[in-house]
């Protein structure tokens, strides 16, 4: 690997994008993956999203039980429905995972593995399942998993629960499973914030998906 190849595999930009418009997110991040080239680096965005649900590309609307007043996006992700709100970290992955070697198996094993690796950092013993993706303490939910894989680039990404309202999944069955129940950090006595939480799994991600560089921008003005 020549030393430009290298610096590209290498690293990784962050960007903390603050509370973002779902819609707005989704539409950025389709562009950047249709118009990155081999010499893109690769991204993770951090955001936090008003009420939203989301239904992945094969989602079925009997899992939504309630809409209320709040919106339903359909989406290109994989999964059926889930819950974004004020208070739960969304991680977008606009990585080549072609470039990575990776295949989708073991790159979902990497980022679960992160989550549930920030979780023992803070003293909380987490799992995943085979058979549903996603982070559980307890047999609840606290972190999520969707992910679009195009020409070998994924997009969408996961969210951690941190300090929300969570009443709106009693509304859906999340991520299609009736009665799965939810949790968050502050629910099991964790004091992470946004901005700690996503400094973490910028950590964890990092470190299992083989990062050596990272380079963090603000959030736009």
């Amino acid at each position: 690997m020549d030393t430009v190849n290298k610096t590209i595999y290498n690293t990784l930009i962050i960007k903390s994008l603050g509370k973002q418009d779902y819609m707005r997110t989704f539409q950025a991040m389709k562009d950047f993956t249709e118009n990155r080239t081999e010499s893109s680096l690769d991204e993770i965005w951090l955001v936090e999203h008003p009420s939203v649900f989301t239904l992945g590309r094969n989602g079925k609307t009997e899992h939504i039980l309630d809409v209320g007043d709040i919106p339903v996006i359909q989406t290109d992700r994989g999964g059926q429905v889930t819950y974004h709100g004020e208070g739960q970290l969304v991680a977008y992955l606009l990585l080549d995972i072609k470039r990575r070697k990776l295949g989708v198996r073991k790159f979902v094993n990497h980022i679960e593995n992160a989550i549930i690796q920030l979780l023992s950092d803070v003293g909380v013993n987490a799992e995943s399942r085979a058979n549903a993706p996603g982070v559980y303490v307890d047999n609840k939910k606290i972190a999520a998993l969707g992910l679009r894989i195009s020409k070998g680039r994924s997009y969408h990404g996961l969210s951690l629960n941190i300090n929300m309202d969570l009443s709106p999944f009693q509304r859906i069955h999340p991520c299609g499973y009736k009665d799965l129940k939810v949790t968050q950090c502050t629910d099991l006595g964790l004091q992470l914030t946004m901005a700690s939480a996503g400094q973490q799994i910028i950590k964890q991600l990092s470190q299992f998906l083989g990062y050596q560089h990272l380079k963090w921008m603000k959030k736009p003005d």
